[in-house]
């Protein structure tokens, strides 16, 4: 009984403090799909809720091309957190076996700078941790990141010529 009661807290304990970012039913976020076509670039970016009927998910598609100094489409929400209680964030994802990115911002960087992490979508539904302390800068400098301070977070496809395909089911910092 007594493991059973160490259960409860624990999972309790430990979801309690996650912040949901959007879970597509009770919190929903105000995403924003941008391509490399603001800088010149030809990639082409969709973003859509999709309801499957046995449930709902975000999906981020599109051809990501890397003519015209491109390669990029993405699908961004702005967050306030006022927290460092914060250590990741968790996705839940599926996608088309490929590499992708989460990009997080914070206040006053300039647009071609970020802090980001690599995850694989395969073709099945999966939850990805990323740990904050696992998210490079973009400038190569070693700047610390703090969840106070994120005002942004991206789903990318970046970096090479391929057709993307991310869906979203749940987003949350933890």
């Amino acid at each position: 009984m007594n493991n059973i009661k160490y259960l409860f807290l624990l999972f309790f304990c430990t979801h309690s403090l996650a912040m949901i970012i959007d879970n597509l039913d009770d919190i929903k976020a105000d995403w924003t799909a941008i391509s490399d076509q603001v800088m010149g670039g030809i990639s082409e970016v969709n973003f859509n809720l999709i309801d499957d009927g046995n449930e709902k998910f975000y999906r981020l598609n599109g051809v990501v091309s890397t003519k015209n100094n491109g390669g990029f489409i993405q699908s961004r929400v702005n967050i306030n957190i006022n927290s460092d209680n914060y250590e990741g964030l968790r996705i839940k994802v599926k996608g088309n076996n490929n590499d992708y990115y989460v990009h997080l911002r914070v206040p006053r960087m300039m647009p071609w700078n970020y802090y980001y992490a690599k995850f694989y979508a395969s073709e099945e539904w999966s939850v990805v941790e990323l740990p904050l302390k696992s998210f490079k800068f973009s400038r190569n400098q070693n700047i610390s990141l703090k969840s106070s301070k994120i005002n942004s977070i991206g789903l990318v496809a970046y970096g090479r010529n391929f057709y993307a395909e991310l869906d979203i089911g749940n987003i949350e910092l933890y």
